[in-house]
């Protein structure tokens, strides 16, 4: 079996569908990756995930790390061996975290020294360590270390995160190579930055083709900048990364951000809303989300989405799904997150079979007019 394949079956205007083909499984997309932040995706068993159609999912490099550490997943066989998963799977490199939840952290070229969100105790984050814990962890993809900065800082001080962001990208290059049999049956992505500036996320598209990956990430976006300011940065930004690789939007998003960036190119995405969403008592539907816990749903004997082909909406009523979450029940924020998920993965089979069909822009038109009624 293959390392890493990736294949383009079908485009539409900007738009493909295609597969990844790797050791663990093959991955279609556009593909939608479900957020397994601590070696679980929350509230659902790793069977249900892949019966949703999800072919891989994401674990966390740095909450890993920390809990239950990379060594001891190591020891125990691995990460897929430790949750039961045995598809692929990419880990990010840690960087987000630990800019987002770290305490008293320190930036230097080394990389980042900080103190855990858990217990206050001291770590050192580079390039070098974050390739050690991915592969520690088994990943089937893994991602570079880099910085992800604040899209409102000012252009020098985003361009020289960026830059070292690149000196990064080298380093986890040559630490990912180290790895001999872990490298011979993994891949590796960069990550581009720039904020939403065209000019230093072609510097940063072209630096990574030069040291050279299997596929290359869009970071940066999805961090507040909102809707409008992504996709202009989505209409010029996967057009700067190599056309023959996977284009990865990380952190993305609600379902009309990801139609929008299929539209624009994208080809894989990880989030956590709909898993975090489910647990908050919020559905996503084909006409848009709803909140369960409003009171107009408590008699409501129609399925949450009609259109769902998901066991939650095969089974349970909105009254009942009412009730479990008003009710504080644990099988309530279950119910809503298998149902989440399989949404998503609904809209990505979806959206590959309108590629594949030349119909995307009216897929496209469709869904956006019930969704965002």
């Amino acid at each position: 079996m293959t390392r890493f394949a990736f294949t383009i079956h079908a485009r539409d205007g900007k738009a493909r569908t295609g597969e990844i083909a790797m050791k663990r499984g093959t991955i279609r997309t556009p593909a939608f990756m479900p957020v397994g932040t601590a070696a679980t995706v929350k509230a659902m068993k790793v069977e249900d995930v892949r019966a949703t159609g999800a072919d891989i999912i994401l674990g966390n490099t740095y909450h890993l790390m920390l809990r239950p550490g990379a060594e001891r997943v190591a020891r125990l066989g691995g990460l897929h061996k430790f949750m039961g998963w045995d598809r692929p799977i990419l880990t990010d490199s840690g960087g987000y975290q630990v800019m987002s939840l770290s305490d008293l952290r320190k930036i230097t070229e080394e990389g980042v020294s900080f103190k855990s969100h858990l217990d206050g105790s001291k770590h050192m984050l580079s390039p070098e360590r974050s390739m050690e814990i991915q592969r520690l962890l088994g990943s089937d993809i893994v991602m570079a270390f880099d910085e992800c900065p604040r899209a409102d800082q000012d252009r020098d001080a985003i361009a020289q995160s960026m830059e070292m962001s690149m000196r990064w990208a080298r380093r986890s290059r040559e630490g990912f190579d180290s790895g001999e049999e872990h490298a011979a049956r993994s891949a590796l992505f960069g990550i581009q930055q720039g904020a939403l500036d065209e000019e230093l996320r072609g510097i940063s598209a072209q630096k990574l083709t030069d040291i050279g990956f299997d596929g290359y990430a869009i970071g940066g976006l999805a961090v507040g900048e909102g809707q409008e300011a992504m996709f202009a940065t989505l209409d010029f930004a996967p057009g700067q990364l190599p056309d023959d690789r996977p284009r990865y939007l990380m952190g993305v998003g609600k379902p009309d951000d990801l139609v929008g960036a299929v539209e624009r190119g994208v080809d894989m995405f990880d989030c956590v809303l709909p898993s975090r969403s489910g647990r908050n008592g919020q559905a996503f539907t084909w006409n848009g989300p709803l909140n369960i816990r409003n009171a107009r749903f408590a008699e409501d004997e129609a399925p949450l989405d009609d259109r769902c082909t998901c066991p939650t909406c095969g089974k349970y009523s909105r009254a009942y799904l009412h009730h479990l979450n008003k009710a504080g029940e644990i099988l309530g924020a279950m119910l809503m997150t298998e149902h989440n998920i399989s949404f998503y993965q609904q809209l990505m089979q979806a959206m590959r079979d309108a590629i594949g069909q030349g119909s995307f822009a009216a897929f496209a038109a469709d869904f956006r007019r019930d969704y965002l009624r």
